[in-house]
């Protein structure tokens, strides 16, 4: 380990600072572009030391969890706190519009639908038994390493003041020493906690557990390794007005003003089509705002969200007629045949990205495409797939849900 001043030069793409030594970049978190540092370095990964000259947009951050001498350790969950908003902003805008370039596309990118502290409805905590009792909080930075949480500025207050029961099914369901993960959900009828990663609880173990559940305030569901273990209420979630009961562990957008933002810029891009696919439709996001405008086909893998899709579309009065597939479309996509009798289609891929598929939509006629993305370097890569095929990109807006990370979602439409 060496000790050395550097001078940051601009950040990466996963926010951490980028300085250029004499045998190539070195990463520095937790700090700005212009600012002069102090680091311990380890080849090209460098440790904050200290701050010679901080740059003007450096903030106080928010959280007493964060940064290099963050309490009890480095929370792992925010990377951007300390940079302050319109800066912030800008940098992940540009990370979309990097991301196009690197694929030829230069459309105007709208500036980013921004992200507010406590809107997160879902995060991911993890777990541990220790001997001084339950362990809870967040993953250390590229470690194993859990930061016992006081405080979490970007969580809804609904989950941060449940921390305390939290805790509680937390300590009921640990068996042994093993790290597990707590994935809380906010609803209006209360907390949905799946557990995942828990060693097979004994019956006696599943009875405490669940008179330790039914005594709580606040908690509508807990489920351990996907599977329901108490249900002191319907956990129930609205999409654009209908009411679904997503299945334990369901991905749902991290806030629920993101989700909104991208469901008004996907319908409103569909505008008065008739027939309508959304694929990987999950438990109906989209599809379920869709069916107020036209005929839906929602395609998605996974059978348990497609079944809570299938149920609400069909008990909600006052949508057009909602049909289901279950289908893997990275090893299936909809082909061009398939794809004649739509006017427009949607489609929310995860990470990955849905390469094969947009290859069959480059070769269709459908009229109108909007495509949602968690990540714009994937996102590009189908974007270059649709253009070449003779879609329009007409309109590309980043949204941050993720607040103070390098994440960010993307909803573009295009046109042919």
């Amino acid at each position: 380990m060496s000790t050395e001043t550097v001078t940051i030069q601009k950040l990466g793409a996963q926010g951490d600072g980028i300085a250029q030594g004499a045998d190539g970049p070195i990463y520095v978190p937790f700090t700005l572009p212009g600012e002069s540092v102090a680091i311990a370095r380890v080849k090209s990964q460098g440790t904050l030391m200290s701050i010679a000259a901080a740059s003007p947009d450096r903030r106080e951050p928010h959280c007493r969890h964060f940064g290099p001498d963050g309490v009890n350790g480095t929370c792992g969950g925010c990377t951007l706190q300390h940079y302050a908003d319109a800066p912030y902003r800008a940098f992940k805008r540009q990370l979309v519009i990097d991301a196009l370039r690197s694929k030829g596309l230069t459309p105007e990118v709208d500036d980013i639908i921004a992200a507010h502290p406590g809107e997160r409805r879902k995060v991911v905590f993890a777990a541990r038994k220790t001997e001084k009792g339950t362990l809870i909080g967040f993953n250390q930075a590229e470690s194993h390493h859990i930061v016992a949480i006081e405080e979490c500025p970007i969580a809804s207050s609904g989950i941060m003041s449940q921390l305390p029961a939290i805790t509680a099914v937390a300590a009921a369901l640990a068996v042994n020493a093993e790290a597990f993960r707590i994935s809380v959900l906010e609803m209006p009828s209360g907390l949905d906690l799946a557990v995942d990663d828990v060693k097979s609880l004994s019956d006696k173990q599943r009875r405490s557990a669940i008179e330790i559940v039914l005594t709580l305030r606040g908690i509508a569901r807990v489920s351990v390794n996907g599977e329901i273990l108490v249900e002191p209420a319907k956990p129930m979630i609205d999409f654009g007005g209908v009411q679904v009961s997503p299945p334990p562990g369901a991905f749902t957008q991290a806030t629920k003003q993101a989700e909104d933002a991208m469901a008004e810029l996907v319908t409103t891009h569909v505008g008065k089509a008739k027939r309508i696919a959304d694929l990987f439709a999950g438990s109906g996001t989209f599809s379920l705002r869709l069916a107020r405008i036209g005929r839906v086909h929602a395609v998605e893998g996974e059978a348990k969200p497609l079944a809570a899709l299938d149920y609400a579309a069909r008990n909600t009065q006052g949508l057009k007629p909602v049909t289901i597939e279950r289908r893997d479309l990275f090893r299936r996509p909809l082909m061009t045949q398939e794809l004649k009798v739509y006017d427009a289609v949607v489609f929310d891929p995860p990470r990955a990205g849905a390469e094969f598929q947009c290859k069959e939509l480059a070769r269709s006629q459908v009229k109108k495409i909007v495509a949602v993305s968690c990540n714009p370097l994937t996102l590009a890569r189908d974007l270059a797939l649709l253009t070449e095929g003779g879609y329009r990109i007409t309109k590309v807006t980043p949204i941050d849900q993720f607040l103070w990370t390098s994440h960010v979602e993307v909803v573009v439409a295009l046109e042919k």
